[in-house]
């Protein structure tokens, strides 16, 4: 009982000393700094300034979408290689040249402003995405189109731009000292014509007559002095293979709907425009215009086209 009675005068001595404690400990704390009325205005701006800053942080543009849905199909095209042929396989071979006029009806959506054919050859050329190849001919290369010789995208550009000779004058005495020929802007509404080399080839392994286009030129018209009429040249040759990627995720206008799909791959692998016949390979290398004249030339592309129907419709006998 005793031992009780002396553990419970114990806790309560504890209990009054602790409390003693905390009130002295209360009374000693030292009384906050007040804070003067001139700072409080300060401390008042800098937190009007650092919520004003918070307030006009303008978020990053987000670009509306411009229509109710989003075209991404064609942006992750991809392209159909051709079959694997075999030169075991392949018993008819011939080479075409043909040309495409954009300014006929059916072709006027290849030079529409919206997507123009030539504005992506000129930008993956310019992009180093595509290798343009010089037309010149050389002794090597008769007809300037067996890709040998590639050009620098500036040269490739030069092709486009019509040249014009500017007079130079000595900038102290204005004396003129000589001329120079400086290269204009490029035009691309000038651009109205492309010509195509292609190879028709019949694989008899799968029994099938088609075309495979081996390269495309976008044609310019050379400007000669004393009023001669020149006749449209290739500006540089594209490698088709090697340009069918670029061209398959580039949408093609389409006249008649928004919503074809339609890439500028599929309107050659389709064979969606129209074109006539210059050239046939032949023995003597010579192209249409130097054997025909006039509508001559006309009725001869015709002809040969009809000789390459006619030479895989006589394959098959019933």
């Amino acid at each position: 009982m005793k031992k009780k009675l002396l553990v419970a005068a114990l806790c309560l001595v504890c209990v009054s000393s602790m409390a003693q404690r905390r009130r002295t400990t209360t009374r000693k704390a030292a009384p906050k700094r007040a804070t003067t009325v001139a700072q409080q205005p300060q401390q008042t701006a800098l937190g009007t300034q650092a919520d004003t800053k918070a307030v006009t942080q303008v978020k990053p543009f987000e670009r509306p979408l411009d229509g109710y849905y989003k075209k991404t199909n064609i942006l992750s095209a991809r392209v159909t290689p051709y079959a694997n042929l075999r030169e075991a396989d392949v018993v008819f071979q011939k080479r075409v040249w043909r040309e495409i006029d954009l300014r006929e009806k059916m072709n006027q959506y290849l030079g529409s402003p919206k997507a123009r054919l030539v504005d992506v050859l000129m930008n993956a050329v310019m992009a180093g995405e595509l290798t343009a190849y010089d037309p010149t001919p050389t002794k090597d290369d008769p007809n300037g189109d067996s890709f040998s010789i590639p050009l620098k995208p500036d040269q490739a550009m030069a092709k486009f731009a019509d040249s014009s000779v500017v007079d130079q004058f000595d900038s102290k005495t204005g004396d003129k000292i000589g001329s120079k020929i400086v290269a204009g802007e490029f035009n691309a509404d000038s651009v109205i014509k492309f010509r195509v080399k292609e190879d028709w080839v019949f694989d008899r392994q799968r029994s099938i007559f088609e075309p495979r286009i081996v390269g495309i030129a976008p044609m310019v018209k050379p400007k000669i002095g004393n009023g001669v009429d020149a006749d449209y040249q290739p500006a540089f040759w594209i490698y088709f293979p090697e340009a069918r990627q670029v061209l398959a995720v580039k949408e093609a206008m389409s006249r008649n709907s928004d919503a074809t799909g339609l890439s500028f791959d599929d309107v050659f692998m389709k064979r969606i425009f129209s074109s006539y016949i210059v050239k046939q390979s032949n023995d003597k290398d010579e192209r249409i215009k130097d054997y025909a004249q006039g509508i001559d030339r006309l009725y001869e592309s015709e002809r040969i086209k009809k000789s390459l129907m006619d030479w895989e419709l006589g394959l098959w006998s019933y």
